[in-house]
């Protein structure tokens, strides 16, 4: 069996994304992935991210030199991972609206 793949790379993702920066074929919950640290554009030093993918999600692999991949990395940062948040439900008297109406007698206003 060969070495496990751990090198500078140009990394495309199913046609659609390009990233550049250090590949790792690692093992994670019993499946064979790759991983790939992408150096900061403003602190090359420094990891923007890692990801993970796996192996049927890769396009193409292109071993490259560490200066290549590094400059592919600053013109691709992927964004940083943002929680997600729903924007309030408007409500007719401008004030916070209950979770959901659950139909009891306070929701149809017979509660004051």
């Amino acid at each position: 069996m060969s070495e496990p793949f751990n090198d500078w790379a140009i990394l495309e993702l199913m046609g659609h994304r390009r990233l550049g920066g250090k590949v790792q074929d690692v093992e994670m919950f019993g499946a064979r992935m790759c991983r790939i640290d992408i150096p900061d554009a403003k602190e090359p030093e420094k990891t923007h991210a890692t990801q993970f993918y796996s192996a049927p999600s890769v396009y193409c692999l292109t071993p490259c030199s560490e200066e290549t991949a590094r400059q592919v990395a600053k013109l691709n940062q992927p964004m940083p991972v943002q929680r997600w948040e729903l924007p309030p439900v408007p409500t007719t008297d401008g004030g916070p609206e209950d979770d959901y109406d659950n139909g009891d007698a306070h929701d149809r206003g017979e509660l004051g």
